[in-house]
């Protein structure tokens, strides 16, 4: 039970890897995770899905900000998109940790 809450914790806080210079290290991080520990875990399952999901989801909510920046209201849409994805992040790596299933919101289910 140890191993699979650690496994699951870290498919969600690899989606930091972007800070410490790994291109779409926050895509890149839970998608390595989860396609290792997929089949020794439901656990694991369950969050890697949600994980790589979301970070899908917040990808594209990005790039359509930053295309609205071109219209201004853009900037003000990435800041809030930043701070509900680091929110989020954390809060499912804490609920993870506690060997539970975080449902992110504003994600698009494209991983079922």
């Amino acid at each position: 039970m140890k191993n699979e809450t650690t496994a699951a914790l870290f498919v969600h806080l690899s989606a930091f890897s972007t800070f410490i210079g790994i291109p779409f290290g926050n895509l890149i991080g839970p998608l390595v995770l989860w396609l290792i520990f997929r089949n020794q875990s439901g656990l694991v399952d369950e969050n890697g899905k949600e994980a790589v999901n979301f970070q899908i989801s917040f990808m594209i909510y990005f790039i359509i900000s930053g295309i609205l920046c071109l219209i201004l209201i853009g900037f003000l849409l990435l800041a809030v998109a930043g701070v509900l994805w680091f929110i989020y992040v954390i809060i499912a790596t804490v609920r993870a940790g506690e060997g539970k299933v975080y449902r992110y919101p504003l994600t698009i289910r494209f991983i079922k």
